[in-house]
């Protein structure tokens, strides 16, 4: 009988950069905690914050719960005051006052907070559950190396972001999705930050072709200086009848052409290893949904958006928790760990693209899955 079955719930860690105001803490953990009206289906039972900034929710969540916040993450894992360690871990590095690179990339603690994770679990002899949020690591050798220690433990591991699980408007037949060769994501944000969200979407999608995921030969970013992407679109260099499918079904758009309202987007261009091209653009203020279009093969195009609440209470953050609940139940990953390690690549060597200004070979994403 599992512990659901039998009235014990899954004890749980988190292990949290920052837990303020509509953090990523705050949407998932405190879901965990039974804010927004969810009902959860595990227990928190210790807390780990690695900065305690204004506004701070943790020390009144904890207090009103009774969880103990932990001074190391070793602590939060061992969870002394329960009688044994924990059944699941959750990591949240979002958010918090982190240094930035020459890249523009945040260095979030995410390979620290593994590591320390996995040092404790080696010290209990255990191999629980991991979620992770967002993509693995700003640096793919980071990346590489935490999928390579959690994969000889055999940890079984969730990660990446809230976008991929909200509902498609209008739905997409998925057979479609097998004969897919060409397809574009609309993003918004910030190139690294909301990147991977588009990142995630195209993958999502991209990975249901006819014979898996084999690989991504090749990666670019373009900034989106002086007009350059549209320059590239007038020239053929990527699928302006994409762009316009797929913005088809965001409703209330200036009823214009996006060059006008947009005339410096951001352009990743993903070269996957079987001829499949993958495009992302990103916009500062067009919309703030994520939607894509692509040719299914059969000289048609199939396109939609992912129906994400832009406000509180973000119900697609609660689809989300309800996932990570399964997979700390079950232990069953709900997807491959290599579409994160996949992703992350993509997001990690499009930054060192647009850093260098060229397009980079990826021999390090010659992943396949499926």
């Amino acid at each position: 009988m599992s512990d659901s079955e039998s009235g014990n719930k899954i004890k749980v860690a988190a292990i949290v950069t920052e837990y303020r105001y509509n953090s990523h803490a705050d949407v998932i953990l405190g879901r965990l905690l039974g804010d927004f009206d969810y009902r959860p289906r595990v227990e928190v039972v210790s807390l780990y914050t690695d900065q305690v900034p204004d506004g701070d929710m943790s020390r009144e969540a904890a207090s009103r719960h009774g969880i103990p916040i932990c001074e190391t993450i070793g602590e939060a894992i061992r969870a002394i005051h329960t009688g044994g360690p924990v059944d699941a871990v959750l990591l949240i590095a979002e958010h918090g006052d982190y240094p930035h690179n020459e890249k523009g990339q945040i260095l979030y603690p995410r390979r620290r907070f593994l590591e320390e994770t996995l040092a404790a679990l080696d010290e209990l002899s255990l191999a629980v559950p991991i979620f992770s949020d967002k993509h693995l690591a700003y640096d793919y050798e980071d990346a590489l190396w935490m999928y390579n220690a959690m994969k000889e433990r055999g940890i079984p591991f969730l990660g990446g972001s809230s976008i991929p699980h909200a509902d498609l408007v209008p739905a997409v037949d998925p057979s479609r999705m097998l004969s897919l060769r060409d397809i574009l994501v609309i993003g918004n944000g910030g190139l690294e930050s909301y990147g991977f969200h588009a990142m995630e979407v195209l993958q999502s999608i991209v990975e249901r072709r006819r014979g898996g995921e084999t690989g991504v030969r090749s990666v670019q970013l373009f900034g989106g200086e002086q007009g350059e992407v549209w320059a590239a679109m007038d020239r053929g260099e990527w699928p302006e009848d994409l762009l316009l499918s797929a913005l088809s079904t965001y409703p209330d758009l200036p009823q214009v052409h996006p060059r006008v309202s947009e005339p410096n987007p951001a352009l990743f261009v993903i070269d996957y290893l079987d001829g499949t091209k993958g495009y992302i653009i990103m916009f500062k203020r067009l919309h703030e949904q994520w939607g894509f279009a692509f040719h299914d093969g059969q000289g048609e195009i199939a396109a939609a958006r992912c129906n994400s609440d832009l406000d509180r209470p973000f119900k697609h953050f609660e689809r989300l928790t309800s996932i990570i609940e399964d997979f700390f139940i079950t232990q069953v990953e709900p997807f491959p760990m290599e579409r994160t390690l996949l992703t992350t690549g993509m997001i990690s060597f499009s930054m060192d693209s647009l850093y260098a200004r060229t397009k980079l070979e990826t021999p390090q994403l010659h992943i396949k899955y499926g």
